[in-house]
């Protein structure tokens, strides 16, 4: 099933890569760029270092515990992190910078929608050096309090650093928060406080003010205020990318950053309606262009509209052919 949708994917991504996207590597950090590591074939969770500027951590959707360093300037590689001391991972989904230095990563899917009865989050300290190294990971034992569920977004909030994960479901989900601070002794339990649309991924912004929770065909930023999320959000301007799997924000909350799986997938950056939650406002560099609009990187240009007309199709019949595979596999 996988398979089958990662081709319709790949499809839909090639009709719909406009040539504003050909940019050259090579530039200004946080633009736009290609992940070239043949090893990152399904890149399910992306997040912006805290410690290096323009180095974006990503791992597969798959049962190595691996976390890959890519370089938003080059496309490269800079760091892979083998995670140590914890259980060989079952479906990594998603994963999050925390305001404590550490990364947080979330081992959260379950395509079988309650087939575990628990699942577990990943937290190692964010190295200080970009080389290929082992990490120390501390592993925790998270369960919901209404029972398993598929998921595919961990957001950690930047000030708090208390995570939350949204639940998946093609009828909508769920937002659940952790424990005030994890513990490694007992079970983690994570309880609902919102609802929202069917997520493959999310992020809190740098401020911890706005949350971003993205699906296949779209994404929303909504305000966050006393641990909640608040109305019904804004559009995101979400790209069409084939099977949508990841969003952050960039490290100075400038932007928004879109990735999906696939080889040689493509990062898009959109501009925030918020304007990001910036912390910091980056200095411009010589020579440096401004950031694409939501217009310039998810909207066609003259006559590119038939080829979104013809993208969206295919990565409508994609998740169709998802969600009857999933019941299908329930049925049987």
């Amino acid at each position: 099933m996988r398979s089958a949708l990662c081709a319709l994917g790949t499809a839909a991504a090639l009709v719909l890569l406009p040539a504003a996207h050909a940019r050259a590597e090579g530039q200004e950090p946080d633009r736009d760029f290609t992940i070239r590591d043949a090893r990152i074939t399904e890149s399910s969770g992306l997040a912006a270092s805290r410690a290096h500027p323009g180095i974006y951590w990503t791992h597969n959707d798959q049962d190595a515990p691996l976390i890959y360093g890519v370089d938003s300037r080059t496309g490269e590689t800079v760091a892979t992190l083998t995670m140590r001391g914890v259980g060989t991972p079952r479906d990594m989904e998603a994963i999050s910078v925390g305001p404590d230095g550490s990364i947080y990563v979330g081992d959260i899917g379950d395509n079988l929608d309650g087939s575990w009865d628990h699942v577990w989050i990943y937290r190692f300290p964010e190295p200080k050096v970009l080389e290929d190294q082992n990490v120390a990971a501390e592993q925790y034992v998270v369960k919901y309090a209404d029972g398993a569920r598929n998921a595919e977004a961990l957001m950690v909030h930047p000030k708090t650093g208390r995570v939350y994960i949204a639940s998946k479901n093609e009828d909508g989900g769920g937002l659940y928060a952790g424990p005030e601070r994890l513990s490694r002794s007992g079970t983690n339990v994570f309880r609902r406080v919102g609802e929202v649309p069917w997520v493959t991924d999310g992020a809190f912004s740098p401020d911890g003010e706005r949350l971003v929770l993205r699906g296949y065909f779209s994404a929303r930023e909504y305000v966050w205020k006393g641990g909640r999320i608040e109305g019904e959000g804004t559009s995101a301007g979400a790209p069409f990318q084939g099977q949508a799997e990841s969003v952050t924000y960039t490290a100075d909350g400038s932007a928004l950053m879109f990735g999906s799986e696939g080889k040689e997938s493509r990062v898009l950056r959109v501009d925030p309606p918020s304007g990001g939650g910036r912390e910091t406002e980056a200095p411009a560099s010589p020579g440096a262009s401004a950031a694409p609009s939501p217009s310039a990187s998810a909207v066609p240009g003259p006559g590119e509209q038939g080829n979104v007309t013809v993208g969206f199709l295919v990565l409508a019949g994609a998740t169709l052919l998802v969600v009857a595979g999933k019941r299908l596999v329930r049925r049987r």
